[in-house]
């Protein structure tokens, strides 16, 4: 009965976070494309200022984009009955790593070596999304296609705009 009250808790804790998650990830997406909408640059220290920013928000949406990924995980497995169990080994995941990260899916031994290694479920599936880019087969008879940079030059002076 404890083990099922600790679910319990757990599972809620779980989708409080998750609920949480994806208001911040809404709310985020929002104020970006209104940002964004406004596109009054002063000058090239506003540009850059922009860009900054720019960049920390994607940031901030991958991370918690990421974590909400985790915790969906963490979900589906407790749903299965698997939850706690390290999905590399299948050893038992001690009760602290739970508390301490509680949509982890592996022992501390298992994500050392994935570390160490630099392997994991989310890097694992990141190095598969972008073999998808870099490893395109050709077709026969396909000749690789060189880039030629003076097509994409574009005109920044004042008659160009």
């Amino acid at each position: 009965m404890a083990r099922k009250d600790a679910l319990m808790r757990l599972t809620a804790r779980l989708m409080a976070r998750r609920d949480a998650l994806r208001r911040a990830l809404d709310g985020d997406l929002d104020s970006f494309r209104k940002f964004s909408d406004l596109n009054a640059v002063g000058d090239n220290v506003d540009a850059a200022v922009d860009s900054a920013n720019d960049e920390i928000c994607s940031q901030l949406v991958e991370i918690e984009s990421r974590e909400l990924g985790q915790i969906e995980h963490a979900l589906e497995r407790i749903a299965a009955g698997v939850y706690g169990r390290c999905e590399f080994c299948g050893g038992k995941i001690a009760e602290p790593r739970l508390n301490a990260l509680p949509y982890t899916n592996s022992c501390i031994d298992c994500q050392r070596e994935n570390e160490r290694t630099g392997q994991g479920r989310f890097l694992d599936t990141d190095s598969r999304r972008w073999a998808k880019v870099f490893e395109k087969p050709h077709e026969e008879g396909e000749t690789e296609s060189r880039i030629n940079l003076s097509d994409f030059e574009m005109d920044f002076s004042e008659t160009g705009r």
